[in-house]
């Protein structure tokens, strides 16, 4: 997804504002307004109980608005944390996690997830009043809490129904928002992010956002493909902008891929076990022998023979739900200058966007760790 001399001459009158967006106090709200903003602070916080409720309502946004690309990716990215999240109570990584490593991850992500949500969900209610007022409301957003960045991304938008701009302006509003929230957090910067785990999974490249898509129908879900990209260097802001940049020109580059992830998505309610996409290989139910040494039971992404199906919990078997404090208020956006770059220079897609086997040969590294560590300490 290139961008050609006539777009980027309509994304001048954008640069312009950028440049004039001003940090400031809020003017106050006539009484209509007010309520929506409430209305809308009620609705986040109904649809933000856990990453279900999340991956959910993104989803169901995207039925109402397809015009959003940005809802249709964020549900399958969303989709990607919950598995990450279950992955860690599932029937591999507690043999190579401790439980309080478990729970630290698990609390990364969760935040994360939960901020995201906070950040950007107000913000589609917000166009999704806007457009049954037939009237622009983004003036509201700075009362959500939301950056005076998005503001001038949105107001862009409502001109000239730019998809793929307001896209790349909510991956980068959100990264940044998480980075002032979340990584630049001592807590979680000693808990995970210098971890020798969190090292380790970069090097074993466990990190992997799949989107699963059928391309022929097969009970059994083998014909199930999954496209994808590896999470490298995920502490790196430019990196994490750079990597939904590639998963947006991944998933609308091509419109079959597009219709096939979506119409998966709306098949296959989201549980946060891999099962979900995969169940030849996972299962909700822990079929495995307690006490035992762990056995390898993949070969060529098959299972072995006699060897019972990987366990891959649903989200909510396995973790409740958190109470977040609330976020800090602060705009991270500062100057223009920080951000048209990466606004408009486009990304490379991976050369290789079918990651099943990539995906498989991960798994088969993940569970000879396991083998080898079981046998050393039985």
């Amino acid at each position: 997804m290139g961008f050609s001399w006539y777009q980027y001459a309509s994304r001048l009158p954008l640069a312009k504002n950028l440049g004039k967006v001003r940090t400031a106090t809020a003017a106050p709200l006539p009484a209509q307004d007010q309520k929506t903003v409430e209305r809308i602070r009620q609705e986040t916080l109904a649809h933000n109980h856990d990453n279900i409720d999340r991956t959910r309502a993104y989803l169901s946004f995207y039925q109402k608005h397809p015009q959003i690309h940005w809802a249709l990716l964020a549900h399958l990215v969303s989709r990607n944390a919950g598995w990450s999240m279950t992955d860690l109570r599932g029937e591999l990584l507690p043999r190579l996690l401790r439980t309080k490593e478990q729970q630290d991850y698990f609390s990364f992500l969760e935040r994360g997830n939960w901020l995201i949500f906070h950040d950007a969900y107000p913000q589609l209610l917000l166009y999704e009043e806007s457009v049954r007022r037939q009237t622009n409301l983004f003036y509201i957003l700075p009362h959500l809490g939301v950056s005076t960045f998005m503001q001038a991304i949105w107001n862009h938008f409502w001109k000239t129904t730019d998809k793929e701009l307001l896209t790349i302006g909510l991956i980068i509003n959100e990264q940044n928002y998480l980075e002032e929230q979340v990584m630049k957090e001592p807590a979680y910067q000693n808990s995970v992010v210098r971890t020798i785990p969190f090292a380790l999974q970069e090097l074993l490249q466990l990190n992997m956002i799949l989107f699963p898509h059928r391309t022929v129908a097969d009970e059994q879900g083998s014909s199930l493909q999954l496209a994808g990209e590896r999470v490298f260097h995920f502490a790196s802001l430019l990196e994490r902008i750079s990597l939904g940049k590639r998963l947006y020109s991944l998933l609308f580059g091509g419109q079959k891929r597009q219709e096939a992830a979506y119409t998966w998505a709306l098949e296959q309610p989201h549980t946060g076990s891999r099962k979900d996409y995969w169940p030849h290989l996972f299962h909700d139910v822990n079929n495995t022998d307690p006490g035992k040494p762990y056995q390898v039971k993949l070969m060529n992404c098959q299972l072995r023979s006699e060897a019972k199906r990987m366990f891959s919990p649903t989200l909510r078997q396995v973790w409740r739900p958190v109470h977040h404090d609330p976020p800090k208020e602060l705009d991270w956006y500062k100057s223009k200058s920080d951000v048209w770059r990466v606004l408009t220079q486009a990304e490379e897609t991976a050369n290789v966007a079918e990651m099943s086997e990539a995906y498989c040969q991960v798994l088969t590294k993940i569970e000879w760790a396991v083998a080898a560590r079981t046998r050393i300490l039985s």
